[in-house]
């Protein structure tokens, strides 16, 4: 890793990723590893959460380590107190801080103030974790990475960016349909587009699904409304009724693609009731593999603090 902080993808290299993938495939054959015996950790969440709690609490805990949940009213990020400040001081408590948050810009605050870890739980620019436990189950179900299609149907959101940056890191196409004003943002776009030159692939915009997802052999998508985007639901829904993944819509995907979202589903929205049990579906896959994915990088994160410290 590039640093002492998991914030983005992009802090693996190409190599890097496909190492994580492969570490989280060994964690999970390996349940009883220990890594973090001793540990104590922050779990600092403005956004509510039911599977990045969960399954932080419990991997942290099965790897040896303990941990404290801050909610949005216990702590008050920017609000109550400043940032600067609430890095200062957990920093002399605990030995990482994994942040749910709305502005990246807690994140790169939180990461400047602190000598200890600081793992990207969620923001508004990415969501890498979700991004490693997607391709741990991609490779679970796919077996390699090479020369395989992956379309995401709906917003260039969070977790669009970390899924293209991942998928560009090990070769796998990436395509996302979306209308023209919800496209990934163009920094995203431009490291995503430079290290799958790097690694003979491809990302790319259309803006209908069905072009998208012709061929494909993963078919992903997540809500319309992200957290923090409540307030443009109204604006947002009229916009994106034809961007609903269905029974129909994967016809176009080669038979034995996998239809993947991260979750929580809103159906009838962005995802058809019949689409999260369909028989291709690996969306529960994917909210096990949070875990696993989870401790393979604060497994990482803290084998790169010992390096450096050596």
């Amino acid at each position: 890793m590039k640093g002492k902080d998991f914030l983005s993808v992009a802090d693996l290299s190409s190599e890097e990723v496909l190492q994580m993938v492969q570490k989280a495939m060994a964690m999970k054959a390996e349940v009883s590893a220990r890594p973090l015996e001793g540990k104590q950790f922050a779990l600092l969440f403005e956004k509510p959460s039911l599977r990045t709690r969960v399954s932080f609490e419990v991997g942290i805990r099965q790897m040896g380590g303990q941990c404290v949940y801050l909610s949005k009213d216990d702590v008050g990020l920017g609000t109550r107190e400043p940032e600067e400040d609430i890095a200062r001081v957990l920093d002399r408590w605990v030995d990482g801080i994994i942040a749910r948050v709305y502005s990246h810009r807690s994140l790169e605050i939180l990461s400047k103030h602190t000598s200890i870890p600081v793992l990207n739980a969620l923001s508004d620019m990415e969501h890498p974790c979700q991004a490693m436990a997607d391709m741990l189950t991609i490779q679970e179900h796919k077996g390699s990475f090479d020369g395989l299609r992956v379309a995401f149907i709906g917003d260039g959101n969070n977790v669009a960016c970390s899924l293209s940056l991942a998928c560009a890191s090990v070769g796998a196409d990436f395509v996302l349909a979306s209308p023209k004003d919800y496209q990934m943002p163009s920094p995203v776009l431009e490291e995503a587009k430079r290290r799958a030159a790097v690694n003979e692939s491809s990302v790319d915009w259309v803006e209908t699904p069905a072009e998208a997802v012709e061929g494909a052999d993963v078919v992903y998508t997540d809500t319309w409304v992200s957290m923090g985007h409540e307030a443009e639901k109204a604006e947002r829904l009229p916009i994106f009724k034809d961007y609903k993944v269905d029974e129909s819509l994967v016809k176009g995907a080669k038979s034995d693609f996998v239809f993947m979202h991260d979750m929580p589903a809103y159906r009838g929205q962005e995802v058809s009731d019949g689409m999260i049990d369909h028989p291709r579906s690996v969306v529960f896959d994917q909210a096990e593999n949070r875990l696993h994915a989870q401790k393979a990088i604060l497994a990482e994160l803290f084998s790169n603090i010992s390096n450096i410290s050596k």
